[in-house]
């Protein structure tokens, strides 16, 4: 959530457009909407990638505009209203600044936190987990403690965002698989025939089944790595390796829009040869299915941090 902290104000057209790291998005990580947006305004400034911004855009309101918080945040940046009013941008030019507009609240949230940058410049660590720590907690305490304050709420928001913006990243090159995968791929394997259960975490109350994301989240918490309890959030776990990458042990993820990850509604493990073991639907046995189908939308590799 982003705090008020008083400061100069600077306008995004100072900063310029270059300056930032180039890093790319993956494909299908944003969703299409919101695709451009992302990769425009976080390149604003150094500290500031396209894949940081959607990880932290991603965090406050999982790409919703209409989010609200019991903080009175407001829209998909969650800006509460002393910081809009301070900081928010008209930034498509039609003459208002609305918060609950993504096109004048995303590049709000990318010139304000490349202003917060600035603020903290001079604090040790590094800079950009210094601009998270600053964007939840004020730029106030990361110069007060030299760094990201020793507070649970502002170190765990600043691990999450960092560890979620390679799963939003391009990655170039293969990628390194998890050493937990063979593992989990034997614990799905052992649930082969077990019958489906809508909300199933395998526990004795549910009598031992699964639904998609219950299997896949059993799966990979036996090997050590945590994952969130839904496939739309499974789907932000790691880095998204290509089709032709695919491992066994990768997550694949199916939804009804292709272009928008908050539709994804199934996944499975990837077995190789074009299979997966998914619990599949109410009335079906966890089974070995193929994933290409026409609403494939891609794949995962969770890392071993979860």
């Amino acid at each position: 959530m982003a705090l008020l902290v008083v400061g100069t104000y600077m306008a995004a057209a100072s900063m310029g457009g270059a300056g930032g790291r180039a890093v790319g998005l993956a494909k299908g990580a944003v969703p299409a909407a919101y695709q451009e947006l992302v990769q425009k305004w976080g390149m604003l400034c150094p500290a500031l990638s396209p894949a940081l911004l959607a990880a932290q855009l991603y965090q406050e309101s999982g790409w919703r505009p209409d989010a609200r918080s019991s903080a009175q945040a407001q829209g998909i940046a969650q800006f509460i209203p002393g910081t809009w009013a301070a900081h928010g941008l008209d930034g498509d030019g039609d003459g208002d600044r609305d918060v609950w507009d993504p096109e004048d609240a995303i590049p709000s949230a990318a010139s304000y936190d490349c202003k917060l940058a600035s603020y903290v410049k001079d604090a040790p660590g590094d800079r950009t987990d210094n601009m998270l720590a600053a964007y939840n907690a004020g730029s106030y305490a990361v110069i007060k403690y030299a760094g990201v304050p020793p507070y649970r709420e502002t170190k765990n928001y600043v691990a999450t965002i960092r560890k979620m913006e390679q799963s939003f990243a391009s990655t170039k090159g293969r990628v390194d698989p998890s050493k937990q995968a063979a593992g989990a791929i034997y614990y799905a394997q052992k649930k082969l025939g077990t019958p489906y259960l809508w909300g199933g975490n395998g526990t004795a109350a549910d009598g031992g089944r699964f639904d998609c994301s219950g299997l896949t989240l059993a799966a990979y918490e036996s090997v050590g790595v945590k994952l969130p309890r839904v496939a739309n959030d499974q789907w932000n776990t790691g880095p998204h390796p290509k089709r032709d990458e695919l491992l066994p042990g990768d997550l694949v993820f199916f939804g009804t829009d292709l272009g928008d990850p908050r539709s994804i509604d199934h996944v499975g493990i990837y077995v190789g040869g074009g299979h997966m073991i998914d619990a599949p639907y109410t009335g079906a046995k966890i089974r070995f299915d193929p994933i290409d189908s026409p609403n494939y939308f891609g794949a995962t590799r969770p890392t071993g941090d979860g």
